[in-house]
């Protein structure tokens, strides 16, 4: 078996997507001409970019294995958060209007039993600044919807409604906005992502990405994404420009090093040449 692992090929692996494939598929939902589904599609798709979630936590998947610990957000999973006069934030009441809920400055997703074990801890996210492609506001949208609608605390975050009749978001209906906004932004020209690579855990790995870029630590990232190990840097793709930008100019500094472990097996000093003084030590052997 191990031999033959050698001349396996290489997994194809799905490859990350940057924010403007998120944003372009939350513009399509909140278009005046879009239906409740483009807006559902639109808001979950922000949310798991940012919360950078698993696909079977904010869609419904039409061959469910029951075996699977991975389970959806529920409306009562979410939990906003507003800032007082003394800047400090307060949690708001489940039954705050919408005004509030819409205008939100942070929200909580709980986690009840998702995979590798985490259960009852919480991911947070802040308000990015912009009206309506950031996280928070998504997640206002789908709470006012949602509740708007059935006082199920339980239902899915995926759902939606026309007409008093309740439907739910798929994990074709997101992988199908994912590829159309690829193409529309160019993604295999511009990005060299061949579109047959996205697919809905492109926004999971997309997200560690974008932290990866911005700054943040291994541990940081590890804990948004709650990873219990350190197979998450599978999802950072070393591939891109962005993680070799400026090494070449930086690794043609001349640093000043020396092997401080030189002489601890032999004595390094017997093979010293003495040559005049500013000029270069040279060691043989």
């Amino acid at each position: 078996m191990a031999g033959w692992k050698k001349v396996d090929p290489p997994t194809i692996k799905k490859l990350p997507v940057a924010i403007d494939i998120p944003e372009l598929v939350s513009k399509v939902g909140r278009a005046p001409n879009a239906n409740e589904l483009d807006k559902a599609i639109g808001d979950l798709t922000l949310i798991a970019f940012y919360y950078l979630l698993r696909m079977g936590e904010y869609t419904i998947k039409g061959n469910r294995n029951g075996t699977k610990q991975t389970v959806q957000f529920r409306l009562q999973d979410v939990t906003f958060f507003k800032r007082d006069a003394a800047g400090r934030l307060r949690q708001l009441s489940r039954s705050a209007l919408d005004a509030d809920i819409r205008s939100a400055d942070s929200a909580t997703l709980k986690l009840d039993n998702q995979k590798n074990g985490w259960k009852g801890v919480c991911i947070h996210q802040e308000h990015n600044g912009d009206a309506e492609h950031c996280p928070v506001r998504a997640l206002g949208r789908r709470y006012s919807h949602i509740r708007s609608n059935t006082h199920d605390s339980s239902t899915f975050l995926s759902a939606f409604f026309v007409n008093n009749a309740r439907f739910d978001v798929t994990d074709r209906d997101i992988r199908a906005s994912l590829k159309r906004a690829a193409v529309a932004l160019q993604y295999p020209t511009l990005k060299g992502i061949p579109i047959a690579r996205i697919d809905t855990h492109s926004l999971r790995s997309g997200g560690a990405n974008a932290l990866s870029l911005a700054g943040y630590s291994d541990r940081q990232i590890q804990k948004m994404g709650r990873w219990r190990s350190a197979t998450f840097k599978e999802y950072i793709r070393e591939k891109l420009a962005c993680f070799s930008e400026g090494m070449s100019k930086n690794m043609r500094s001349h640093f000043q090093f020396v092997n401080i472990s030189g002489g601890v097996y032999t004595d390094v000093t017997d093979h010293v040449i003495p040559l005049p003084y500013h000029s270069v030590v040279t060691i043989s052997g």
